[in-house]
């Protein structure tokens, strides 16, 4: 297996260019498969992630190119609506083909999907939005099988405000006849940019970013171009290596509006930080300060997917930070990893006391999860000697090449990968 080994102890300096956004790639992708035709995505980045979700439309019957930073996508020759089990257990955002198979074909079949291992996350929002749509839903063991002769508009209420849910139903409803209203909706950008995307197609949709979704049906959608917006979590992730190494970094291709959570907490630990259209400055030349509580939440509160990179800044902040995760239960394991290069964390329940110490140490860690891995990279360039950041295939889900990425900015970081025995 592949690993990253950093020597750390070097402030990042310099301009990137962030990538395009995954979690608003993989919905897209996967609406694509309601119009006939040919879809062209830009910016799309290059991760494990995507590549799971081409090959799945490939398997579905689609054409599909990936060259670039774009994805010419043929729906055209889709004509399976059964999702492979192999496929879907290496992903869990492979359920956002549920909505879209089930309008275009009247039924599909899929099953309980994979993904990180950060805590229980049910499908139940899911199935009920689509049965509140008419489909019909049974389940036989690890198997879920969906169908419906037509689908309907219907106000459909979200018991907690799912960005999968949401964006299910939202592509289940473009086709469905008459009007769906989702309440509770989830807010996040990327939900925005779905609704930027169906709408780009002929969709009439109106609401995202606001707690109320409108979908009135339409009877056909057309292909089209799209730009996938920035991704707000790698940008999050570079903001916060920038600051745990006391660096200077400046970020192109950015909104920052999506990160107003992010650069609140920042500032308040002293982190320099300038926005001037859509080019975000970070700087830091001292040891940050602690910040009294920090809780994750939906957006627009502060993100779950930035929860372990801002820990380790505060695990080298002067003073006693709470960080507060709401979320996903199982989604503290990098506590451990970031104990064994010197960090003073506490876990009760879901809450993290973090008691900020001069400075970290080079250390063998495993990334647990995607963004546990992107903490202890962090970790690994803020710390003092070499650190060896084991199973980044978590990592290399979410972020494209995350050591050429960092190696542009100073870091001193390589990829080793073990020759294979003969």
């Amino acid at each position: 297996m592949d690993k990253l080994v950093i020597e750390g102890g070097k402030p990042l300096s310099g301009t990137i260019v962030i990538q395009g956004a995954k979690n608003a790639a993989l919905p897209i992708l996967a609406a694509s498969l309601l119009a006939d035709g040919t879809t062209t995505l830009d910016h799309v980045p290059d991760l494990l992630d995507i590549d799971v979700m081409l090959n799945i439309l490939r398997e579905l019957g689609c054409r599909a190119e990936h060259t670039g930073g774009t994805v010419v996508l043929d729906t055209e020759t889709a004509h399976i609506s059964h999702v492979p089990e192999s496929l879907m257990r290496q992903m869990r955002s492979s359920i956002f083909l549920m909505g879209p198979l089930l309008a275009r074909f009247g039924e599909t079949q899929v099953y309980q999907p994979g993904g990180c291992a950060i805590g229980e996350r049910k499908i139940d929002l899911h199935l009920e939005g689509l049965q509140a749509l008419g489909a019909e839903i049974e389940e036989l063991g690890n198997r879920i099988i969906c169908r419906a002769d037509k689908l309907r508009g219907a106000d459909i209420h979200l018991s907690f405000p799912s960005v999968g849910a949401t964006e299910n139903i939202m592509m289940a409803a473009a086709l469905a006849e008459g009007r769906t209203t989702i309440s509770n909706a989830a807010r996040e950008p990327e939900i925005q940019d779905l609704q930027g995307f169906l709408n780009a197609m002929g969709a009439k949709i109106m609401g995202a970013g606001t707690d109320t979704i409108t979908i009135d049906g339409v009877q056909s959608l057309t292909p089209c171009r799209y730009k996938v917006i920035p991704d707000r979590i790698v940008a999050g992730t570079v903001m916060v290596a920038a600051a745990a190494t006391r660096g200077q970094v400046t970020l192109q291709n950015t909104q920052p509006a999506h990160l107003s959570s992010l650069i609140h907490v920042l500032r308040r630990a002293g982190v320099q930080i300038v926005v001037d259209g859509d080019i975000i400055k970070v700087g830091s030349a001292t040891r940050p300060r602690a910040v009294e509580r920090i809780v994750t939440s939906p957006y627009p509160a502060f993100p779950t997917d930035l929860q372990s990179q801002v820990m380790v800044l505060l695990a080298l902040a002067d003073g006693v930070s709470v960080l507060k995760e709401t979320i996903f239960e199982g989604r503290l394991k990098h506590v451990d990893e970031l104990s064994r290069m010197g960090a003073d964390i506490r876990v009760d329940m879901n809450a993290a006391f973090i008691r900020g110490v001069p400075r970290l140490y080079g250390a063998t860690v495993e990334a647990t999860d995607l963004r546990a891995g992107a903490a202890l990279v962090i970790a690994g360039l803020a710390a003092q000697g070499k650190t060896v950041v084991e199973q980044i295939h978590h990592i290399d889900r979410g972020y494209e090449k995350i050591e050429t990425m960092l190696a542009r900015l100073g870091a001193r970081i390589s990829r080793y990968s073990p020759v294979p025995n003969n």
